[in-house]
């Protein structure tokens, strides 16, 4: 059984009178908004998916499975951030060890960037907040690799607070449902109808159950963010830059160091392609280039 507490449109909430001046989307305002609520709770009493980070409420915990949710489909991350949690189960840990370790760990989920940000978040925490994960907005958005849209889902989820929060699943449904006769929606047009919607006292329940929701429409009706302004359509894989990158840094993990030619030799690619993307990894931080020999920072 999902517990979800109680709905709480029947008094005011932040935001109510904007949604007046959304065309009468929700012009009946508190009214409309236990309507949505009800109809959003209801999907997730029956269909809410058992995630591993829906089990905790441990901010650290919180924060690593939102940093690997970022561009990775949820099925991926099921399957590695409980291993990256053994390994590194706490702030202490994960500043403490090693780039190479965590990078190692890292390996599959993609987006390399992530595990270093990550890594080095903890350093900060550890070293400027007495390994606590500071609870405010603004703060969390200022640490490596987090941004606004990931500060607000983690003082939803970590802290039970409300938020705005916005991600593909979200805005699917918000595009779906209030947005049905509009043929571009800008994450501004939405933040509103987010901020007054929202479940003041279960913003945790209530972005969860708006993503199983989502989630669910995706695969039910033709995608609504193809209307959003955000909608972007990924990047091939095989062949890109990005593939590159993993292979070099997975050469990097493995091995102490390595020479430019005999990184290009394995990686069968162009040399001045291998070489852009060399410097672009040493200028990010994540390896060092001496006398030709790389190495991870």
């Amino acid at each position: 059984m999902i517990s979800i507490g109680t709905l709480n449109a029947s008094r005011p909430l932040q935001g109510d009178e904007s949604l007046k001046e959304h065309g009468g989307v929700i012009a009946q305002g508190a009214g409309r908004i236990r309507e949505f609520q009800e109809r959003v709770y209801r999907f997730y009493r029956k269909n809410g998916r058992d995630l591993p980070w829906r089990r905790t409420t441990v901010p650290y915990e919180i924060l690593v499975s939102e940093i690997m949710l970022q561009q990775t489909q949820v099925e991926r991350v099921c399957g590695r951030y409980e291993r990256f949690l053994v390994r590194f189960p706490d702030f202490p840990a994960l500043a403490g060890a090693e780039l190479r370790d965590v990078l190692h760990e890292w390996q599959g989920l993609g987006y390399n960037r992530r595990a270093k940000s990550l890594h080095a978040t903890a350093g900060i925490v550890m070293g400027q907040y007495e390994g606590v994960l500071p609870d405010n907005e603004k703060v969390l958005a200022s640490l490596p690799g987090i941004g606004k849209a990931t500060a607000a889902s983690i003082v939803a989820f970590a802290f039970n607070r409300p938020s705005v929060v916005i991600e593909t699943n979200i805005r699917r449904v918000f595009i779906h449902c209030f947005f049905d006769d509009q043929e571009t929606v800008s994450d501004r047009d939405i933040a509103p109808l987010v901020a007054a919607t929202c479940d003041r006292e279960n913003p945790r329940a209530w972005y969860y159950a708006l993503m199983d929701l989502g989630s669910s429409l995706k695969t039910r009706i033709p995608n609504p963010n193809r209307r959003s302004t955000m909608y972007r359509r990924q990047a091939r894989f095989e062949g890109s830059d990005r593939m590159i990158r993993g292979r070099i840094l997975a050469f990097l993990v493995g091995e102490d160091r390595i020479s430019v030619p005999d990184l290009v030799s394995r990686l069968e690619s162009d040399p001045g392609r291998v070489e852009s993307i060399l410097k672009t990894l040493e200028k990010e931080g994540f390896m060092k280039n001496e006398k030709g020999f790389l190495t991870l920072r």
